[in-house]
């Protein structure tokens, strides 16, 4: 989903609990297709989607309605303020769909409409949202070490440089 997020094929294999020949296999293919890239870092070899194949937008939108970030984006967009910027950082910005989303969003929130819109998007998409909102200059200290550089970009009018 993040063109950003490296993976090599032990942590896929164990990420998806199947053997490291069938994952090799489906990389491979993947690879063959264009759909991602790979690099060799040492005796490893890295693994990333191609942002730059035709389908990786369609493919990115499909996951993202997977997971349910369509939604929370919409819902943030429309309701909640002054909002320059949204990113997901952590687990979901790595491909990890650990249950657990952590957003940040950049600009002037309704503190009781973010709890609304939060609860009402938890129990549509069935995962935990925890948010971080901090205006611009907060975000310009705080963007490398939330990673930035490595989130989910879901929603603004601007991007990492809020």
């Amino acid at each position: 989903m993040n063109p950003g997020t490296k993976s090599y094929l032990r942590g896929l294999a164990s990420e998806f609990g199947e053997s490291s020949n069938a994952i090799r296999v489906e990389l491979n293919r993947l690879t063959d297709a264009k759909l991602l890239k790979s690099s060799t870092e040492g005796r490893t070899i890295q693994y990333m989607a191609n942002k730059d194949h035709s389908l990786f937008k369609d493919l990115q939108s499909v996951v993202k309605k997977y997971v349910g970030i369509d939604k929370l984006a919409e819902e943030l967009a429309a309701k909640l303020g002054d909002i320059h910027a949204a990113y997901v950082i952590g687990d979901y910005a790595k491909g990890i769909d650990s249950g657990l989303i952590d957003l940040v969003l950049v600009g002037k929130v309704e503190e009781d409409k973010l709890k609304e819109v939060t609860e009402k998007t938890e129990k549509l998409i069935e995962r935990k949202i925890r948010t971080l909102v901090l205006n611009k200059n907060e975000f310009l200290k705080l963007k490398d070490r939330l990673e930035i550089k490595h989130s989910l970009f879901i929603w603004g009018k601007i991007k990492s440089d809020a």
